[in-house]
């Protein structure tokens, strides 16, 4: 903390101040606290890579609020009823006393509280009620994941409605971008060159920055894809690979196969990261386990399954309520392996010990992915890595390798020469996203009916680089990048991926030698090369992918890449790697 931020403090509220003055913030902390302090604006939007430490900020930043008079109670909306009680633990440590188990009900928190904690939902149900409690004393409002307060124009207005009276406002969020267009409420938007306008922080702290200063883990992404088969509405049966290109249909029937309980993908994946979690615990021996399901079916077949492999039953999170709450706070103190859990230990839930993450959902939006990250990347010492096993989507891979980029909420779509990147976003799973009922013998219209799933190892994603050229699950190929040391810095793991890469290589070139290659693996390696290429150039450009397969069509020739031959392919990865140098 800045010294001029410390020089302020108030001797009126003893506990407050001995905490504000002998803690010591992070340096980024430290900077938002003393460009509040010189500003002393109404509203202030601080945007914080998850696991940065967006609570501890926002709670000195209300000590020193209350010590000054400036207000005198409290309210902070959280987007569930867990992280209400998370906040009020963690508002007791530094001698604030907060309700988490207010209700409509009583209108009014009681004299032994500061003030309360409520849910986005609660605010929406009764606005004038609590636009009375924050009329009532000077209040301040931090409003945690405040993206929330755009996710339907009800609750917008509601909380408009609520917390416009409000003495002081300070919204927090890890991931300020939504997919949307609804503006958020008490952010302030800017117009760009571009002719956009997007939310402007007041302060930010990028996963990057963070990354740099060892506040976050990096993390370790292992792609999984793999043989599908699925029987359409229409009674057609389909087989494919996932992780290779498909149509955008092919894709979600392939990734929701893949997802399917009944197959074998999932429990080849999950025995996989099981293995991965052995490995980080010979360093970090309380490493915990997370998987994030679709729904609250799949998520029980997928305890069962991690019960068979480990012997042990995971903890189970099914809904937000406050057994689950319990739970999450045992599985946070225990040394247990592994958690299960549906949507509501994807934002804000603090388990610092998670190390090693199973993206088992169908859910595709950047916001969810990047919050659903940020619950593996809490540093707690250096050379900590996060593991994260996905499925070998086009679309989640891009977001895997978009991590360090900051971007903010736009209320006008940009425009893109690929528009399809839109739709693909937003609606790529939203039939596999749906309620499903189960399927009797009676039924006249059979729906999707996943048959059979098959899991490989496709590759590795670190620091937005792909590393391993795919293999069997089980082989030996697989468990080198399995075996990784689980406490490595950043550039120890890069060094170490190639090397492994290159042993890769040299293993698979002796295998050519000693044997022939069948076609469709030959092509399927040049497939996967050409795509490599092209999610590096776009990197590189910013331009899509869409885009880019376009261009080496138009300068190429040949089909679609899915009905390209080996010859022509080969061509496109020539075409490419001259673009690499400038040479179109």
């Amino acid at each position: 903390m800045s010294t001029s931020a410390a020089s302020h403090l108030s001797p009126a509220f003893p506990e407050r101040a001995a905490w504000g003055t002998a803690s010591k913030l992070r340096a980024w902390q430290a900077a938002a606290m003393e460009r509040y302090l010189e500003q002393q604006p109404r509203d202030f939007l601080a945007v914080a890579t998850p696991g940065a430490g967006k609570t501890t900020y926002a709670l000195r930043l209300a000590t020193e609020l209350m010590q000054r008079g400036v207000v005198q109670q409290l309210t902070i909306v959280a987007p569930t009823e867990h992280l209400k009680t998370q906040w009020a633990d963690a508002a007791a440590r530094v001698g604030i006393n907060i309700d988490p188990r207010f209700t409509n009900a009583q209108q009014q928190h009681t004299a032994d509280f500061d003030g309360v904690a409520v849910t986005y939902a609660g605010v929406a149900s009764r606005p004038a009620l609590h636009r009375a409690r924050t009329t009532s004393a000077p209040t301040l409002v931090i409003l945690d994941e405040i993206h929330h307060g755009g996710d339907n124009r009800s609750w917008g207005d509601a909380i408009r409605e609520a917390f416009d009276p409000a003495t002081r406002r300070v919204a927090l969020t890890g991931t300020p971008f939504r997919s949307d267009t609804s503006p958020i409420p008490f952010v302030r938007y800017e117009e760009g060159s571009d002719g956009i306008r997007r939310s402007a922080s007041d302060y930010s702290y990028g996963y990057a920055e963070a990354l740099r200063d060892g506040v976050v883990r990096p993390v370790l992404f292992m792609a999984y894809g793999g043989a599908m088969r699925w029987r359409t509405s229409a009674g057609d049966e389909v087989a494919a690979r996932l992780g290779e290109p498909l149509t955008k249909d092919a894709t979600a029937a392939a990734w929701r196969t893949a997802l399917d309980p009944k197959g074998e993908w999932i429990p080849s994946v999950l025995r996989a990261a099981d293995r991965r979690l052995t490995e980080v615990r010979r360093h970090m021996p309380d490493a915990g386990g997370l998987v994030i399901a679709s729904n609250q079916t799949a998520a029980r077949s997928y305890a069962r399954n991690l019960e068979a492999i480990t012997g042990t039953k995971p903890t189970v999170v099914l809904s937000d309520d406050s057994g689950s709450s319990s739970r999450i706070e045992e599985f946070a103190e225990s040394e247990d392996r592994w958690m299960v859990a549906v949507r509501m230990v994807s934002e804000g839930v603090d388990v610092p010990r998670l190390s090693v993450g199973v993206f088992a959902t169908s859910t595709s939006t950047p916001l969810y992915f990047a919050q659903a990250i940020g619950r593996f990347v809490r540093a707690r010492r250096r050379g900590e890595t996060a593991s994260v096993f996905l499925p070998s989507v086009p679309l989640i891979l891009e977001h895997a390798a978009r991590l360090e980029e900051e971007r903010d909420h736009a209320l006008d779509r940009p425009k893109r020469e690929d528009d399809s990147i839109w739709s693909e976003e937003e609606g790529l799973l939203a039939e596999a996203n749906r309620s499903e009922k189960a399927l009797g013998p009676d039924d006249e219209h059979l729906a999707f009916e996943a048959l059979e799933s098959a899991a490989e190892f496709d590759h590795v994603l670190f620091d937005a680089q792909q590393f391993g050229l795919g293999a069997e699950v089980g082989s030996a190929d697989e468990q080198e990048y399995l075996g990784l040391p689980g406490l490595l810095e950043p550039d120890q793991m890069s060094d170490l991926l190639r090397q492994r890469q290159s042993k890769q290589v040299k293993a698979g070139r002796t295998r050519k030698a000693d044997q022939p290659v069948a076609a469709h693996r030959a092509l399927a390696a040049q497939r996967k090369e050409l795509n490599s290429l092209v999610a590096a150039y776009a990197r590189k450009t910013g331009l899509a992918h869409a885009v880019i397969h376009n261009d080496l069509r138009s300068s190429g020739g040949g089909p679609t890449l899915d009905r390209a031959t080996s010859q022509e392919v080969t061509k496109r990865i020539d075409l490419i790697r001259r673009w690499f140098v400038g040479r179109r």
